[in-house]
């Protein structure tokens, strides 16, 4: 009777399904987070090789960003490890408070990277519109790793108060039953969150692509005015194919932002109402965390389908794996004898 009296003490089922056929785990929500994290780690692994591999993709500096957020969304992957283990009945030697604390930490940390990355990509899109001659000058390598640099500190810091009992950082999915009972949210500390995170990334955000879109819209007018007037002017043909990219490439982020905000608006409004006392609720605690967790997988399926040099780097990067893997077949039996080794990343 201890070992269950530990195991209800470390373990609670949001959604109510567990303990059937004296199997004391939570089958659904199991498969829910075992699921999403093969997907997250498969998915963000794919992007990131895809990017090492296919020089064309690091055409625009904002391959910068999406690479941070892959690796970002890559260690959320990782992290929810943590839950999987946990309500698979892995002891982790660790006392329950800290872990989730820890854990509630570190997914914040990195979904905050994320949400300034986006906000990020945003105002460099605004500048390649806005200011395309000087666009080199202020866009540097330099400029944008210490950009991304500054972007992790802050992410860092913002959520330390949370070690100090100033509220709950922002994980609500609670399999730890510290977690649900323990660990309050704090309205104030909410209030903090969303004035120095979630609202001004999201009014950048706003501003920016409202502006892009209004330029690319006023550009297509002249365009279709000029060509209307002068049907044979060769220069309006090269300039319409020259914004073209900058305004589908802007629109591909676009769509990658705008899911970001879809999946993560009903945790924000949860977050909200949780922290007022308005709402408590562990299914929707648990439906609404998870729900924004799994935008981190699905960052690189809207950039797979939507940029047609992702898929070319994608498809010549399985080519190539196929390729290596078939040569290496064909050496074991055929020849025993080194040969030369064909560059991997080549495409």
């Amino acid at each position: 009777s201890s070992s269950v009296m530990n195991i209800s003490e470390h373990l609670s089922c949001p959604l109510g399904f567990g303990h059937y056929n004296a199997v004391d785990i939570c089958i659904l929500e199991t498969v829910v987070i075992v699921l999403l994290t093969f997907l997250i780690i498969a998915g963000n692994l794919t992007v990131i090789f895809v990017f090492h591999c296919a020089p064309l993709l690091h055409h625009y500096t904002t391959s910068y960003f999406i690479q941070t957020m892959a690796y970002a969304d890559l260690f959320v992957g990782v992290s929810c490890l943590v839950p999987t283990l946990s309500l698979l009945h892995y002891s982790t030697g660790v006392h329950e408070s800290f872990t989730c604390q820890v854990f509630g930490y570190i997914i914040s940390v990195l979904k905050s990277v994320s949400m300034a990355c986006l906000a990020c990509i945003s105002v460099d899109r605004y500048l390649a519109i806005t200011k395309p001659l000087s666009y080199n000058q202020l866009v540097t390598p330099c400029r944008l790793r210490i950009c991304i640099s500054l972007i992790w500190i802050y992410s860092c810091l913002i959520f330390l108060p949370s070690f100090f009992g100033w509220g709950k950082p922002g994980y609500h999915g609670d399999i730890f039953e510290w977690c649900a009972t323990s660990w309050l949210t704090n309205a104030y500390f909410t209030g903090f969150i969303v004035c120095l995170l979630y609202a001004p990334a999201a009014f950048v955000i706003c501003f920016t692509y409202f502006h892009i879109f209004k330029i690319c819209r006023q550009h297509t007018k002249e365009i279709s005015d000029r060509r209307a007037r002068f049907p044979n002017h060769e220069g309006d043909a090269a300039g319409e194919a020259g914004h073209s990219p900058d305004r589908r490439y802007a629109t591909v982020l676009f769509r990658i932002t705008s899911i970001f905000y879809v999946l993560w608006l009903p945790y924000i409004i949860y977050f909200l109402l949780e922290s007022s006392r308005v709402l408590e609720n562990p299914t929707l605690s648990f439906l609404t965390t998870w729900l924004a967790i799994s935008n981190s997988f699905c960052n690189c399926v809207i950039y797979s389908l939507s940029n047609s040099v992702f898929r070319l780097g994608l498809r010549r990067l399985s080519e190539t794996m196929c390729s290596s893997c078939m040569c290496s077949k064909d050496r074991d039996v055929r020849d025993p004898k080194p040969r030369k080794r064909a560059n991997s990343c080549s495409i």
